[in-house]
Protein backbone atom coordinates (compact mmCIF):
# COMPACT_ATOMS: atom_id res chain seq x y z
CA UNK A 1 0.00 0.00 0.00
CA UNK A 2 1.25 3.24 -0.77
CA UNK A 3 -0.17 6.74 1.25
CA UNK A 4 0.64 10.40 0.78
CA UNK A 5 0.69 11.89 3.55
CA UNK A 6 0.46 16.01 3.75
CA UNK A 7 -0.09 17.67 7.16
CA UNK A 8 -2.73 20.46 6.91
CA UNK A 9 -4.43 22.98 8.54
CA UNK A 10 -7.26 21.98 7.03
CA UNK A 11 -8.75 19.74 4.38
CA UNK A 12 -12.03 18.84 2.43
CA UNK A 13 -13.08 16.36 0.00
CA UNK A 14 -16.31 17.00 -1.83
CA UNK A 15 -18.20 14.82 -4.80
CA UNK A 16 -20.49 16.88 -7.39
CA UNK A 17 -20.99 19.82 -4.97
CA UNK A 18 -21.38 17.91 -1.64
CA UNK A 19 -19.30 18.26 0.93
CA UNK A 20 -18.23 14.59 1.53
CA UNK A 21 -15.52 14.78 4.44
CA UNK A 22 -13.66 17.62 5.83
CA UNK A 23 -11.18 18.25 8.76
CA UNK A 24 -8.94 20.92 10.49
CA UNK A 25 -5.47 20.98 11.73
CA UNK A 26 -4.45 17.01 11.32
CA UNK A 27 -3.58 14.65 8.61
CA UNK A 28 -4.76 13.96 4.57
CA UNK A 29 -3.94 11.18 3.47
CA UNK A 30 -4.33 9.35 -0.22
CA UNK A 31 -4.39 5.80 -0.33
CA UNK A 32 -3.54 3.59 -3.02
CA UNK A 33 -4.13 -0.19 -2.31
CA UNK A 34 -1.63 -2.19 -4.86
CA UNK A 35 -2.18 -5.50 -6.47
CA UNK A 36 -0.84 -8.31 -3.89
CA UNK A 37 -1.58 -6.30 -0.66
CA UNK A 38 -3.61 -7.56 1.95
CA UNK A 39 -4.65 -6.55 5.72
CA UNK A 40 -1.38 -6.86 6.80
CA UNK A 41 -0.13 -4.16 4.39
CA UNK A 42 -3.55 -2.12 5.70
CA UNK A 43 -2.73 -2.86 9.09
CA UNK A 44 0.96 -1.66 9.41
CA UNK A 45 -0.02 1.51 6.94
CA UNK A 46 -2.81 2.81 9.40
CA UNK A 47 -0.30 2.43 12.26
CA UNK A 48 2.28 4.59 10.28
CA UNK A 49 -0.03 7.21 9.90
CA UNK A 50 -1.25 7.60 13.26
CA UNK A 51 2.32 6.98 14.67
CA UNK A 52 4.34 9.54 11.59
CA UNK A 53 6.15 12.34 14.10
CA UNK A 54 5.05 15.14 11.89
CA UNK A 55 3.44 17.63 13.99
CA UNK A 56 5.78 20.62 16.08
CA UNK A 57 6.69 20.53 19.74
CA UNK A 58 6.93 22.84 22.06
CA UNK A 59 10.62 23.56 20.37
CA UNK A 60 8.82 22.99 16.89
CA UNK A 61 10.89 19.64 16.15
CA UNK A 62 8.57 16.96 14.70
CA UNK A 63 8.43 14.74 17.24
CA UNK A 64 4.06 14.90 17.59
CA UNK A 65 2.24 12.54 16.12
CA UNK A 66 -1.82 13.12 14.75
CA UNK A 67 -2.83 11.41 17.96
CA UNK A 68 -0.92 13.61 20.07
CA UNK A 69 -2.18 16.82 18.98
CA UNK A 70 -5.71 15.62 18.59
CA UNK A 71 -5.80 15.93 14.84
CA UNK A 72 -8.48 14.91 12.26
CA UNK A 73 -7.73 12.44 9.52
CA UNK A 74 -9.06 12.41 6.02
CA UNK A 75 -8.44 9.65 3.94
CA UNK A 76 -8.57 9.52 0.10
CA UNK A 77 -9.24 6.68 -2.00
CA UNK A 78 -6.24 7.47 -4.86
CA UNK A 79 -5.26 4.37 -7.16
CA UNK A 80 -3.32 6.53 -9.33
CA UNK A 81 -0.51 6.77 -6.86
CA UNK A 82 -0.10 2.75 -7.88
CA UNK A 83 0.12 4.11 -11.43
CA UNK A 84 4.27 2.52 -13.11
CA UNK A 85 5.15 5.60 -14.81
CA UNK A 86 8.77 4.56 -15.30
CA UNK A 87 8.77 4.57 -19.22
CA UNK A 88 6.48 6.22 -21.64
CA UNK A 89 4.33 9.61 -21.35
CA UNK A 90 1.11 7.44 -20.24
CA UNK A 91 0.56 5.39 -17.00
CA UNK A 92 0.40 2.15 -16.59
CA UNK A 93 -2.03 1.21 -13.76
CA UNK A 94 -1.08 -1.94 -14.11
CA UNK A 95 0.52 -2.53 -10.47
CA UNK A 96 -2.95 -1.03 -8.93
CA UNK A 97 -5.19 -3.43 -7.19
CA UNK A 98 -8.22 -3.95 -9.26
CA UNK A 99 -11.40 -2.10 -7.63
CA UNK A 100 -13.07 -4.79 -5.80
CA UNK A 101 -10.50 -5.45 -3.65
CA UNK A 102 -9.20 -2.09 -3.47
CA UNK A 103 -12.20 -1.08 -2.32
CA UNK A 104 -11.95 -3.68 0.49
CA UNK A 105 -8.52 -2.93 1.73
CA UNK A 106 -9.63 0.64 1.48
CA UNK A 107 -12.33 0.02 3.99
CA UNK A 108 -10.91 -2.35 6.01
CA UNK A 109 -7.56 0.45 6.74
CA UNK A 110 -10.16 2.92 7.12
CA UNK A 111 -11.82 0.56 9.80
CA UNK A 112 -8.80 0.29 11.44
CA UNK A 113 -7.95 3.83 11.49
CA UNK A 114 -10.83 4.75 13.15
CA UNK A 115 -10.59 2.01 15.65
CA UNK A 116 -7.72 3.71 16.84
CA UNK A 117 -8.72 7.41 16.39
CA UNK A 118 -10.96 9.95 15.56
CA UNK A 119 -12.23 12.08 13.90
CA UNK A 120 -11.70 10.02 10.75
CA UNK A 121 -13.28 11.56 7.68
CA UNK A 122 -13.34 10.07 4.45
CA UNK A 123 -14.00 10.23 0.43
CA UNK A 124 -16.35 8.00 -1.36
CA UNK A 125 -14.38 5.24 -3.23
CA UNK A 126 -14.34 5.37 -6.96
CA UNK A 127 -15.72 8.83 -7.21
CA UNK A 128 -14.44 11.99 -8.92
CA UNK A 129 -13.15 13.89 -5.65
CA UNK A 130 -12.29 17.58 -5.66
CA UNK A 131 -9.53 18.18 -2.42
CA UNK A 132 -9.07 21.46 -0.98
CA UNK A 133 -6.31 21.86 1.30
CA UNK A 134 -3.82 24.06 2.89
CA UNK A 135 -0.85 22.05 3.22
CA UNK A 136 0.83 22.88 6.88
CA UNK A 137 4.76 23.82 6.25
CA UNK A 138 4.61 22.69 3.71
CA UNK A 139 4.80 18.66 4.68
CA UNK A 140 4.15 15.94 2.86
CA UNK A 141 5.53 12.37 3.11
CA UNK A 142 5.74 9.00 0.94
CA UNK A 143 4.73 5.96 2.83
CA UNK A 144 5.07 2.67 1.15
CA UNK A 145 4.22 -0.30 2.86
CA UNK A 146 5.12 -3.49 0.47
CA UNK A 147 4.60 -7.23 1.07
CA UNK A 148 7.89 -8.09 2.51
CA UNK A 149 7.90 -5.45 4.89
CA UNK A 150 4.73 -5.93 6.45
CA UNK A 151 5.15 -9.46 8.22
Amino acid sequence: MIAVIQRVTRAEVTVAGESVGKIDRGILALIAVERGDTEAQADRLAERILGYRIFGDAEDKMNLNVTDVSGGVLLVSQFTLAADTRKGMRPSFTPAADPETGKRLFDYFVEKVRARHSPVETGRFGANMQIELVNDGPVTFTLNVPPAAAD
